[in-house]
């Protein structure tokens, strides 16, 4: 058939309404977007809707820790200890040849009203189980640990996404202006794999990134040097109010003028509010050791503080705070990359790990904080049902793996999704990291679809164009 210029005409035509119709949804799209005074960058912003909860605390065990061995009982697992997987009889993972079907190194018991089947590795939070929801079919696309953590906290595997709690902060801002909306606790032993990408703010502007805390520092050069005498300090200030003064009459209106101020403001606030905020000193005895604080264990200790400190910022206002459990690179020695010697890495990693995240929920639960926070237990992939071959440990495993939520909005003393009767894959409900970055999203009062930014053509999002809703776990 011959294509004539009436033909061509009438087509191009009936094209432009679309084209029309596509540049009105991108308009609408992007009054969707937060709006935001760069000035201030860290003003509360409503949400979409009514939100269940109010602010996030996100506890991370970075290194991969195993589902098999703490949150998801498979009673097949131990009956058939020390046979092959049916159908993977020769099954090749992340490091090479796998062996034989391994029970669960520590004993499962029923725990709480619900009886949840908790190992012994973590009997602490098997004792608060009644406010837990367990995700046991969670899936990750990469099986490194890198990529996985990035997944995990900013939705794709390649550095350079704003992470989730970077977005919350764009989205929601800080209920607080003398402390950052979005803080990052690292582990006292180390950085996660990721490092920084797992609080960057990627293409978001610079203000919502988070701000790395610890309960020995929390801030550095929150105090005046030595060197600088309180004279030189003042002549100092007066001269960059100048400078701010100058900058403000020749550049009005400029937006990265009005966050790098906003910053600079910011940093001013807090270091009049850390000091308190950090200030564990304050915590009664009976709180330190409701965390396992007066422990004789430095690592224990430490991690424990790091937790009050999580409570004492949300306390404040502090809409995100991600408290990470493990450090990078070690070989399992501190994080929960499990490869050679399983049981022997774990039992000192769970003792740093359990008691300190159970007294966190009792104090949020007791401080009535528990009602409108959100408390998210995350983990880059899961481990294999077996051992690696010539090893008394687990491989990585992202086929199907165990997370948790408590608190606001979620239905305690549940679980959702399974995997197959060996722990190796998701079998029911499966999900993917953008269904649990929408769910808690939906939780705070935000549509992952609407929540965008605008970059390089694209309006971005952190479930990018995936993702739905796990309503069944909704309370």
């Amino acid at each position: 058939m011959r294509y004539n210029r009436r033909q061509f005409i009438a087509d191009t035509m009936q094209g432009l309404p679309g084209i029309a119709l596509a540049a009105m949804f991108a308009k609408d799209a992007l009054a969707e977007s937060p709006d935001i005074n760069p000035e201030k960058p860290y003003a509360p912003r409503r949400p979409h809707f009514a939100p269940k909860a109010k602010r996030v605390v996100e506890i991370f065990c970075s290194g991969a820790l195993s589902h098999v061995d703490t949150f998801d009982h498979k009673p097949d697992l131990i009956r058939y200890h020390g046979k092959p997987l049916p159908g993977n009889e020769r099954l090749v993972s992340f490091q090479g040849p796998n062996g034989n079907l391994t029970q669960p190194l520590w004993k499962f018991r029923a725990r709480g009203q619900c009886g949840k089947m908790v190992s012994d590795l973590v009997p602490h939070i098997g004792s608060m189980v009644d406010e837990i929801c367990f995700l046991h079919s969670l899936t990750n696309k990469s099986n490194t640990h890198g990529p996985a953590e990035n997944v995990l906290n900013t939705g794709f595997a390649f550095d350079g996404f704003p992470s989730m709690g970077a977005w919350i902060n764009y989205a929601l801002g800080s209920e607080n202006q003398n402390l950052p909306a979005f803080v990052a606790i690292e582990d006292p032993r180390g950085m996660p794999q990721s490092g920084p990408n797992n609080w960057a703010n990627g293409f978001l502007p610079a203000a919502f990134q988070g701000t790395p805390f610890s309960s020995k520092k929390p801030i550095r050069f929150l105090q005046r040097p030595k060197t600088i005498s309180a004279e030189k300090d003042s002549a100092a200030r007066k001269a960059l109010r100048a400078l701010e003064e100058e900058n403000q009459t020749s550049f009005p209106g400029d937006p990265d003028l009005a966050a790098r101020i906003a910053s600079y403001e910011l940093a001013g606030h807090m270091q009049m509010t850390v000091p308190d905020a950090a200030n564990l000193k304050a915590e009664p005895p009976h709180i330190r050791k409701l965390y396992g604080a007066d422990s004789s264990n430095k690592d224990k200790i430490a991690f424990a503080e790091n937790c009050i400190l999580a409570r004492r910022l949300i306390e404040r206002g502090v809409r995100f705070v991600q408290l990470f459990n493990g450090a990078y690179a070690s070989g399992g020695r501190i994080n929960w990359d499990g490869h050679f010697n399983l049981k022997e890495q774990y039992d000192v990693h769970g003792e740093i790990l359990d008691q300190p995240v159970a007294g966190l929920l009792k104090d949020l639960k007791q401080r009535g904080l528990l009602d409108d926070t959100l408390v998210v237990f995350a983990t880059e992939f899961g481990r294999m049902p077996m051992f690696q071959v010539g090893t008394y440990g687990r491989d990585h495993n992202p086929h199907g793996f165990t997370t948790w939520l408590a608190g606001a909005g979620v239905k305690g003393g549940t679980s959702y999704g399974a995997t197959d009767e060996f722990g190796f894959k998701a079998r029911e409900n499966i999900l993917t990291p953008h269904d649990f970055h929408a769910t808690i999203l939906h939780l705070l009062g935000l549509d992952h679809e609407k929540l965008t930014y605008y970059h390089n053509g694209i309006r971005r999002r952190l479930t990018d164009v995936h993702g739905h809703v796990v309503k069944g776990i909704l309370a």
